[in-house]
């Protein structure tokens, strides 16, 4: 809902001059790359050239982008950043939580089946209406967006004592810009998910105006904001924070799911220093390919912007992307639009600062891979060839899930992590608006 700084890519929005002038240009750029690397995807796809750094003073460019297949739109006054966040699960402990180092993938399979059973449960069956908007006090707003906004609340019960983060849409507004099924899709997927590292549904309703979903609310704020703060985060904290990425692919993707929106404006860091990834707005259940055109220019995977049609490596490529942003400060591939951007991606071609290691560079030249037979993640032995790798070789991925490892970086959780709005009243209309749209949420 709350969109972030840097350009967004989504589904239909309105078809005007200047979105139509910018569609037959990406045309055109899509033709012009499918040409000029027919040949170069037949052979090595990751071009490199090391210890080589841009200058970190020139970050992507923020222009807002709003696209589908059929249109698109430039939007030069940026979103502001969106802060929603949530809580944990715990990973069954027949898993071993004493046991130190590796242990054994037998029972990581054994939990993921189990969760998948679960999952599938959840979809054929999700909850329905289990709150209403009288059963909140309304705090402040902490963020805002193309659909509507996020607010802090309370639940009036004494007995609930956390707070929550309301995540208000707009029926109109989703409507209009043609988002109903995106919407019902985040809704449907987020409330049958479990996961240490996703976002956690709470609540859901809806009145005549307005849908609501619930979320636990974490006080540390976006990967966003701390790594602008910080410049950079050094390869510890990359690691500690890729690997609890790693683990939410593993279990999104063998549940069948993939997120295809990855950045740090979708991470939150709860008040224990672990991440949440939040904004399921584009994550889809997927069982061959899919070719919709969504996502961050930034982060987007060469098969997207060639619709060749994609699947679970794209989540892979913008894992590649993230670590390479948490350990630069930048990302591998920018410029000022995002046609520039999408020729960098496509060429294949990766610059690595001099203070990059030997093992982070490699694993990096496997999952920026343009080819999908040779990206990490991609291949036969899926996930494993990620998590077994030497940089991750000291890495503990079942005690990480189980979030005992010591947290690098623990935030404050005060509310300086959050932006201070304008606040509005939420006017409910008398009669209910777009009721078969969104009859099933």
């Amino acid at each position: 809902m709350v969109r972030s700084e840097r350009e967004t890519l989504v589904d239909d929005f309105e078809d005007t001059k200047s979105t139509f002038q910018y569609h037959l240009q990406f045309l055109r750029f899509q033709i012009l790359m499918m040409k000029k690397f027919q040949k170069y995807f037949k052979r090595n796809s990751c071009k490199v050239d090391e210890n080589i750094s841009p200058d970190p003073s020139q970050p992507a460019t923020p222009v807002e982008v709003v696209s589908s297949q059929s249109c698109f739109s430039f939007n030069k006054s940026p979103i502001k950043r969106r802060f929603l966040l949530f809580k944990s699960s715990s990973i069954n402990s027949s898993m071993g939580a004493n046991n130190s180092v590796k242990r054994s993938q037998t029972d990581i399979q054994a939990y993921l089946d189990q969760e998948k059973v679960k999952f599938l449960e959840k979809i054929e069956n999700p909850i329905r209406q289990n709150a209403t908007l009288e059963d909140f006090e309304l705090i402040r707003t902490i963020g805002t967006g193309s659909f509507g906004r996020v607010v802090l609340v309370k639940h009036r019960k004494e007995s609930i004592v956390e707070t929550i983060a309301l995540k208000v849409l707009d029926r109109q507004v989703v409507f209009k810009m043609k988002q109903v099924d995106h919407t019902l899709a985040e809704k449907k997927i987020l409330q049958a998910l479990s996961c240490p590292f996703i976002v956690k549904l709470l609540y859901t309703f809806k009145d005549n105006s307005y849908l609501y979903l619930g979320l636990e609310y974490a006080p540390g704020g976006e990967m966003f904001t701390h790594l602008r703060t910080s410049g950079r985060y050094t390869e510890e904290m990359t690691r500690f924070c890729a690997a609890q990425i790693v683990l939410a692919f593993e279990y999104l993707h063998h549940l069948g799911v993939i997120y295809r929106d990855l950045k740090p404006e979708n991470l939150l860091f709860a008040s224990d220093g672990y991440l949440k990834m939040t904004d399921f707005g584009f994550a889809k259940r997927v069982k061959d390919r899919t070719w919709t055109l969504c996502g961050t220019p930034e982060y987007l995977a060469p098969e997207i912007i060639l619709s060749r049609g994609y699947n679970k490596g794209v989540d892979y490529w913008a894992l590649g992307v993230l670590m390479y942003e948490m350990s630069a400060g930048y990302p591998p591939f920018f410029a000022d639009q995002p046609i520039q951007i999408y020729e960098k991606i496509v060429s294949g071609r990766v610059r690595f600062p001099n203070h990059f290691s030997v093992d982070l560079k490699d694993l990096l030249k496997n999952l920026l891979q343009v080819d999908l037979t040779r990206r990490f993640g991609n291949l036969k032995a899926g996930v494993k060839d990620i998590k077994e790798h030497r940089w991750f070789k000291d890495m503990d991925f079942i005690a990480m899930y189980e979030k005992q490892l010591p947290a690098p970086f623990v935030p404050r959780t005060d509310k300086e992590n959050y932006e201070m709005y304008d606040e509005q009243p939420l006017t409910v209309a008398a009669t209910e608006r777009f009721q078969k749209e969104f009859a099933d949420f």
